[in-house]
């Protein structure tokens, strides 16, 4: 039996701690600035754009697009990690999961799942769709 990969817990902020609640009921969040109207990843309390406070956080629908990735073979348990682009525009650091390495593929299209860290905090992850 292969060991199973152990996630590390996320430690929350007063910046991203409503990310990991809304983690918890199974969604994922990115935020925007409302002055531009633009969005971004990773969450922090001013636009990247406009270094204003004036932001809020928008529910992603969890899709998007591998744009690259690669398989992490010298760990203990092998491990996908890949920077995925959401539909929305922007793009993740993640990893992809429940499916083989070699059936993963640039532009392919998946979707968000999440995973149980040490702790059990739900760590969103994405898999093909």
């Amino acid at each position: 039996m292969a060991d199973q990969r152990v996630i590390a817990s996320p430690t929350p902020n007063t910046e991203t701690q409503r990310f990991w609640d809304a983690a918890k009921e199974g969604k994922l969040l990115i935020m925007r600035c409302k002055d531009t109207n633009q969005v971004y990843f990773y969450p922090r309390a001013r636009s990247p754009f406009t270094l204003s406070n004036n932001v809020e956080w928008v529910e992603s629908k969890g899709t998007g697009e591998i744009y690259t990735f690669s398989v992490m073979e010298r760990s203990k348990t092998p491990y996908a990690i890949a920077y995925v682009r959401l539909d929305e525009g922007v793009t993740m650091m993640t990893n992809i999961v429940d499916t083989p390495f070699d059936q993963i593929k640039i532009g392919q299209k998946v979707k968000v799942v999440f995973k149980p860290s040490e702790d059990g905090t739900p760590v969103p992850m994405f898999t093909p769709a």
